[in-house]
């Protein structure tokens, strides 16, 4: 799969289950708008840890951070205390500096949250732009997702 500027497609996005707290709820036990943009990084961060991509390594070796440069969610239907849900990441288009992401929030087969998040790489000291580290791009490429 080549990471040209452009869509990219992958036959199954990558997902992790977790179990909504009460934590995570407002006192009608539906979860908070905010904690869906939690629960997402969660996936963002687990599906690079499968690619072999530690962002601690990545920020101490490479000086490289990603950070949310956009986010647009839509609301479908909300999630409850107690549901397991299951929340997935798929790269949709990468850049020079920049990752796109489609994720959803599923309970079962019923989307409560689809969302496109644009992620940057920045330097982690002086916070402007910079390339995806070598490591990064080419675990992407790689991917069979």
């Amino acid at each position: 799969m080549s990471l040209s500027e452009g869509a990219m497609t992958s036959p199954a996005p990558f997902a992790i289950e977790l179990r909504v707290y009460y934590q995570q709820t407002d006192a009608a036990g539906v979860v908070y708008h905010s904690n869906y943009l939690g629960f997402m990084e969660a996936a963002r961060t687990e599906y690079l840890r499968s690619l072999g991509i530690d962002l601690v390594v990545l920020a101490d070796e490479d000086a490289a951070m990603f950070v949310v440069h956009r986010a647009d969610v839509r609301f479908r239907r909300p999630a409850r205390l107690d549901d397991l849900v299951r929340v997935t990441a798929r790269v949709t288009q990468a850049g020079r500096a920049r990752v796109q992401f489609l994720q959803t929030v599923l309970r079962g087969d019923e989307c409560l949250i689809e969302a496109e998040v644009e992620l940057a790489c920045v330097h982690r000291h002086e916070w402007r732009p910079i390339a995806l580290p070598r490591r990064v791009r080419a675990a992407l490429e790689n991917d069979p997702r």
